[in-house]
């Protein structure tokens, strides 16, 4: 997961800022008028939508899947909120019934945000080009890959601390298919990484 520091200096773009804040205040306007969240913790918001989208993939949000998130939530809210009331777990609730209608809106902040800070066609064309990379393991393409872009692919689609390169992991077909179109939406399609953490997953029927 991206941490409380990385984030804080991503959000210090110019662009990314408003664009963000224009759209924290659209969401507070139909969703949550009474909300208290900062620009800070309303980014973090945003990086949960490729977990909640996996989340969602069977029509809803089961009580662990909400706790996994509310734990990553809590991982990069400014400052930490061990205990006091959390605003990122807070917005989350408001979140989880109107991910659809916000969904677009917050993958194109992330997009956004991942294209101002590295070129994914350098992903992609070191991936091709290098006949080592292409019969590489799962941690040595992580190991070689640029390091924000490894911290994204953390942040949405394994945790660093428990996952376990190159090891085999059962999945239904419905939640397998929701991580393509992430994947896909957040254009890692022809990322070699993103191919070889899918061809990790046992797909059951």
């Amino acid at each position: 997961m991206l941490s409380e520091l990385e984030i804080s200096a991503l959000i210090e773009d110019p662009e990314l800022l408003e664009s963000l804040q224009i759209l924290k205040k659209e969401f507070k306007e139909k969703e949550a008028p009474y909300l208290e969240i900062s620009d800070h913790d309303f980014f973090c918001l945003i990086l949960l939508m490729p977990n909640l989208q996996t989340a969602l993939a069977k029509g809803q949000v089961s009580l662990l899947e909400e706790m996994a998130l509310q734990k990553k939530a809590r991982t990069v809210s400014k400052g930490g909120y061990f205990l006091k009331k959390d605003p990122v777990v807070y917005a989350l609730k408001f979140l989880i019934p109107a991910a659809d209608r916000w969904k677009e809106r917050f993958f194109d902040i992330i997009c956004t945000t991942m294209d101002r800070n590295f070129d994914i066609s350098r992903v992609q064309e070191t991936s091709i080009a290098d006949s080592k990379m292409n019969t590489a393991g799962f941690d040595q393409l992580v190991f070689n890959a640029p390091y924000l872009f490894v911290r994204f692919m953390q942040t949405f689609f394994w945790d660093e601390n428990y996952y376990i390169p190159d090891e085999k992991r059962e999945i239904s077909k419905i939640e397998f298919d929701r991580l393509v179109e992430t994947g896909n939406r957040l254009k890692l399609e022809k990322t070699l990484i993103f191919k070889k953490f899918l061809a990790n997953f046992i797909v059951n029927q």
